[in-house]
């Protein structure tokens, strides 16, 4: 069960904590996330992933102006401390979480990973590797996906031929399909 492998005392923060002494406690903890409780009731949550998406959009010497609850997405996933661990790692595959918070009575109670259920179960890893692999295929499908649509210009005429067809910026002109695929 989740309880069985869960932390029991997980890392904290309030609702009102800023950015920078959520990074200062998550450092000190040498942990990757804190939990976002008012008064027993888990209402958020913040990871290294939503601390670096804040850096890319502010200022570093804005973190102690942005307040955690700010930042924490606004669904969360819960898991009861009652549920089968292989239930728990099915559903953190599924959302592609490596966390989940353990309510129980809608109060907070711990905290299971990926790396505690994974320690239980070495077995896992084979499995996790596979995920982490088509995922790995699926970003660079994307990549590929965005710089052959960042080469695609709508509708012109073709340097090359002159006719008037969809172009693409091959070396720096404007190419139809055909000439684009004799640069090529």
């Amino acid at each position: 069960m989740v309880s069985d492998l869960m932390t029991q005392d997980p890392i904290t923060i309030s609702p009102e904590t800023n950015l920078l002494e959520c990074v200062k406690k998550m450092v000190k903890k040498r942990t990757g996330s804190v939990l976002i409780v008012d008064k027993k009731k888990l209402v958020g949550l913040i990871s290294e992933h939503d601390i670096l998406w804040a850096l890319t959009k502010k200022l570093p010497s804005d973190l102690v102006k942005i307040k955690a609850i700010d930042i924490s997405p606004r669904k969360l996933a819960t898991i009861k401390p009652s549920t089968p661990l292989e239930e728990a790692w099915r559903k953190m595959k599924k959302l592609k979480f490596e966390r989940l918070p353990v309510i129980k009575d809608k109060e907070l109670v711990g905290l299971i990973t990926a790396k505690d259920i994974l320690n239980f179960h070495p077995e896992l890893y084979r499995e996790l590797d596979e995920f982490a692999q088509i995922r790995e295929e699926a970003r660079k499908l994307k990549s590929i996906k965005k710089i052959k649509d960042a080469q695609k210009i709508t509708e012109g005429i073709c340097e090359g031929c002159g006719n008037q067809e969809i172009l693409y910026r091959v070396h720096g002109n404007l190419l139809c399909t055909s000439c684009k695929d004799q640069q090529e």
